[in-house]
């Protein structure tokens, strides 16, 4: 059975940092993309950051030159690194994989879903 499991969330304030991990088990994921969406209260899931199976990244413009994704093939993880988090960063955040190995913007191109983390940045 499929597994994600997020970590990392929390409260910081804006300008601060947080590092979330994605632990994936049940199966290994070294070919598939890998991603970040996020959810606001209200808001539809947003893609946030994306990693493909040959490590290729491409970003949200919202957070282009702040976040950072980068994957453990060996561990089965990927991470997220946020900097200079902002108020607007606030919402749940979900781990993905998705079905090829090419990045998935899409919600619907992602296969497996974690249950999420929140972070909240306070002004």
């Amino acid at each position: 059975q499929v597994q994600l499991v997020e970590s990392g969330g929390g409260l910081v304030q804006a300008g601060g940092s947080l590092r979330l991990s994605c632990a994936a088990s049940g199966r290994a994921f070294n070919s598939n993309a890998m991603g970040w969406f996020r959810q606001a209260p209200g808001k539809e899931r947003e893609f946030v950051a994306g990693i493909s199976g040959s490590s290729n990244v491409n970003y949200a413009d919202s957070v282009k030159g702040r976040f950072t994704i980068s994957r453990d093939n060996a561990k089965n993880m990927v991470y997220l690194q946020m900097n200079s988090l902002k108020p607007e960063d606030t919402a749940v955040y979900y781990c993905a994989v998705a079905w090829g190995g090419e990045v998935a913007t899409r919600a619907q191109q992602n296969r497996y879903w974690g249950r999420g983390t929140q972070v909240t940045v306070s002004s």
